[in-house]
């Protein structure tokens, strides 16, 4: 049977009434074209936000409308009165459907649950009950999601595995919150164990590979430590013999010992370990027991005593390269260690982890957890359910439609809060995660928008949101203003402007916007004019007291009897010409001043405030107009589709709604009030 939709129209478009068991049940037949938005992010929303991870199935951050029906369809299934959907309060147990098979075993799980809390007696389970996860899957019992935590080991030398597994290969996280393992893991490490194993063998295996026994590798450490120096050392000798004109300066140029000689000295300093080895004379072996750079003494001593004869004095070239030679195998097996987390573990550990039992009794555990997978998972679909419960409705009612928003009976999920800026109150405000990105966007709402850095001294949280100014005039808006927001918690944030994109806000601020305009003007005329005019003084000011000051100067130089120039003569007809322009700019203006109020004074009394509101009109009526247009285009869908919202629909923020959105200052009803202003 076709079901019977109803809409209701708000803000130019229509919207559906979801608001019976039927409506839900109907809500996969009604036309996409129909809703008001088909996806929405997880995020930024007053919302459960592990309900919202439940419906989003493939875990993209986003919910779109099969998901939506999916959520809508599992929860009619499992419910036996779908008619507690409406409630929004605890899931009440006999509401569950105990003839689906799922049903069943979330009724089951649920007096499980209660029981779990002692609260056998009771006959619903809420949010509150299964919030926390702890409580629903303890650590140290199995929960049947395959991973075991080191909680859940009686044996203290199993849990100390679980420990080393999670140190060397990480962890995940089980469903009772605790770090833990999986069954690929604990595969994973034993197989590294067994083939960091297979390397350490090939030590014991191949005699070649220890060519000083048990030394060879504190030998090779020795060896390697000085080996780049050693070889350095010996290519400068080779190039004495080849030319006796590079002995000096392979030994160092004098400059750089000039340099040395002014600084406080180290022995392990940087400007002297790169001074040769020892001093560099043609066909020289290395002397190991005298003349070696300071900074490389105890490192050559140590070679001498791992890898050499402490009967060695000297080390030629021949013997040097037979060294090294004999420790290639040895390098060339260290250079085969395999790059595993697990080596960091002690080799005494990772010796006995091998030699025992571990492997298997971690499987064991492993497969213990799944066998209450089923148990588990009911439990999990009870908290689905519960949340469902509480919240899909809601979401669907701002999601099919608008409802929450447009009939202003609660707020809806994407506002996050109210702003108090500038003697007003926002409530259209949303979060927003890149104000770069969603400005870019949001701009196209034709809508006044704030966006404000919000943060609290309680905590190092800081958020960002924009909020539409839909009513009352610009006022003191600016960038750095400060306000509060409210959050939907009731905390509170300071709220510091950051961004402002401007847009018509009333109809009643296009009023006053010429007058303002022209206001402007003439103060910054006037502003202008007197600058000019002090500059203009000051200028004036200067130049007499230069022309005096140059004057006596000339007064001084010249003979005594010299006569003084005649001051120029008065321009008469200049100064009437100056006089007579003026007169005729304020005749002028009085002639038509005078016509004015001649003409309005020979109105009719009624056809003054007539004439009066008609010159408001030619003045404030261009503007109004305008606002009036762009104000009729406000639109919340680029709002929202900035932060991840698919928008199905024009939602218009029309200027009467947006009065709502937007509530200005205004004395209580009753209030008494003085209008006396000493300072006024």
């Amino acid at each position: 049977m076709t079901h019977t939709w109803r809409f209701f129209r708000s803000s130019g478009f229509d919207q559906v009434v979801i608001d019976s068991v039927e409506d839900l049940q109907g809500l996969a037949s009604l036309d996409k074209k129909l809703w008001t938005a088909l996806a929405c992010p997880t995020k930024g929303l007053e919302l459960d936000p592990r309900m919202l991870s439940y419906i989003d199935a493939d875990n993209d951050g986003r919910i779109r409308v099969p998901e939506l029906l999916a959520a809508v369809e599992w929860t009619l299934a499992r419910l036996a009165t779908p008619e507690v959907l409406l409630s929004g309060n605890s899931l009440v147990l006999a509401a569950i459907n105990s003839e689906d098979a799922e049903g069943a075993k979330i009724l089951a799980a649920g007096k499980q649950l209660l029981a779990r809390l002692t609260k056998q007696d009771a006959d619903f389970v809420s949010v509150k009950d299964t919030q926390d996860l702890s409580k629903m899957f303890p650590a140290s019992q199995p929960n049947g999601d395959g991973l075991i935590p080191a909680a859940l080991a009686v044996d203290p030398d199993v849990a100390q595995a679980i420990n080393d597994i999670i140190a060397t290969l990480g962890s995940e996280v089980d469903r009772s919150s605790e770090a833990a393992i999986s069954a690929e893991k604990i595969k994973q490490f034993f197989s590294d164990l067994n083939t960091l194993a297979a390397w350490e063998l090939r030590l014991t295996q191949e005699p070649e590979l220890k060519p000083l026994g048990a030394q060879t590798a504190t030998a090779y450490d020795a060896l390697t430590a000085v080996e780049a120096k050693i070889d350095d050392y010996f290519v400068r000798v080779q190039l004495a013999s080849f030319d006796d004109k590079a002995t000096a300066s392979l030994n160092g140029s004098e400059s750089q010992f000039a340099a040395l000689g002014a600084q406080l000295l180290a022995i392990d300093s940087t400007d002297t370990k790169t001074l040769p080895l020892a001093k560099i004379v043609a066909n020289q072996p290395l002397v190991l027991t005298q003349g070696i750079n300071p900074a490389w003494q105890q490192a050559i001593q140590q070679f001498r005593q791992q890898s050499l004869d402490e009967n060695v004095t000297e080390l030629t070239l021949e013997q040097w390269t037979q060294l090294k030679a004999s420790f290639a195998a040895y390098k060339a097996w260290l250079a085969k260690k395999p790059d595993l987390a697990v080596s960091a573990l002690a080799a005494d550990k990772r010796e006995a982890l091998l030699n025992s039992l571990i492997e298997q009794a971690l499987l064991v555990l492993v497969d213990d957890d799944l066998k209450v997978a089923d148990a588990a998972n009911a439990l999990v679909d009870l908290d689905k359910l519960v949340r469902y419960q509480a919240g899909l409705l809601t979401l669907v009612n701002n999601f099919v439609s608008f409802s929450d928003f447009y009939t202003r009976k609660d707020k809806a999920i994407f506002q996050a809060g109210t702003l108090f800026l500038d003697g007003r109150s926002c409530d259209l405000t949303v979060h927003v995660n890149d104000m770069a990105k969603h400005a870019k966007m949001a701009g196209l709402s034709n809508a006044y928008l704030v966006y404000c850095e919000c943060t609290r001294k309680e905590s190092p949280e800081k958020i960002t949101i924009v909020a539409a100014i839909t009513a009352g005039e610009v006022g003191n808006l600016m960038v750095g203003r400060n306000g509060v927001f409210y959050d939907r918690a009731g905390k509170d944030w300071d709220a510091t402007v950051v961004k402002i994109i401007e847009n018509a806000i009333s109809v009643r601020e296009a009023f006053w916007t010429p007058y303002r305009r022209l206001g402007r003007m003439v103060n910054n005329q006037l502003q202008k004019m007197a600058a000019d005019q002090d500059k203009a003084i000051e200028a004036k000011s200067a130049d007499a007291v230069s022309s005096t000051v140059t004057k006596a100067q000339d007064a001084a130089k010249a003979p005594a009897d010299a006569k003084a120039a005649a001051p120029a003569a008065f321009d008469v007809a200049k100064f009437a010409g100056i006089f007579a322009a003026i007169g005729l700019a304020v005749g002028a203006l009085g002639t038509a001043l005078a016509a004015m109020m001649s003409g309005f004074l020979g109105l009719i009394w009624w056809q003054m405030p007539i004439a009066i509101l008609g010159l408001l009109l030619i003045i404030s009526g261009p503007s109004m107009v305008m606002a009036w247009f762009k104000l009729r285009q406000r639109n919340l869908s680029p709002i929202l589709d900035a932060n991840g919202w698919a928008v199905n629909t024009n939602a218009k923020v029309s200027i009467a709604f947006g009065t709502t959105l937007t509530v200005l200052a205004s004395l209580p009803k009753g209030a008494k009030r003085d209008l006396k202003d000493p300072f006024a």
